[in-house]
């Protein structure tokens, strides 16, 4: 038997990285860490990250304050039927015992299903809760003086707030906006 050589294969010379054209837009930071964050959450038992980052809005900042989601574990293959785990600072078990159906109903009205049935605590450290964000800057260009006239008449001063903003951002867009 006579031996026949194993054909070897040449790979295409690879071109430096600097002469490569792009092929995608540059991202924005803010754009790439929900996804990073989203795989870190679930390694630690959150399905939804906006758990932890939302919940002085889920239960209030009385209770916020006090106590912390450590993770949520659901049963094998479900996504519904879960056990919250809180961390609660020390002495204010006893109170948090006795909110807790109030919370899962919280969380329950957050998931929009019922994904938390049992809530566990433990005593622990709980960090500061910050609360405050800070209010979009002011645009340059004013009001339409057509959206102004109509915003006047509203009486709630919150709504109001709102909707100038609203319009300024409609008057200060060029075109329609672009959805990635």
């Amino acid at each position: 038997m006579t031996e026949r050589p194993i054909p070897v294969k040449k790979k295409a010379p690879k071109t430096p990285p600097e002469e490569r054209p792009r092929v995608g837009a540059p991202r924005a930071i803010a754009d790439l860490m929900p996804d990073i964050g989203r795989a870190a959450f679930r390694k630690f038992g959150f399905v939804q990250s906006s758990v932890v980052t939302r919940w002085a809005d889920i239960v209030g900042t009385k209770y916020a304050g006090i106590s912390a989601p450590e993770s949520i574990r659901f049963p094998a293959g479900q996504k519904a039927g879960g056990t919250l785990y809180l961390v609660v600072a020390s002495g204010f078990a006893p109170m948090m015992q006795h909110v807790i159906p109030e919370i899962m109903e919280r969380v329950n009205r957050f998931f929009g299903y019922a994904a938390v049935a049992k809530v566990t605590m433990r005593q622990g450290e709980v960090g500061p809760v910050v609360t405050e964000r800070a209010p979009p800057p002011k645009n340059l260009k004013p009001v339409p003086v057509e959206l102004g006239d109509s915003l006047r008449d509203i009486g709630d001063p919150e709504l109001r707030a709102v909707l100038e903003s609203l319009a300024q951002g409609l008057a200060n867009s060029s075109g329609l906006p672009k959805i990635s």
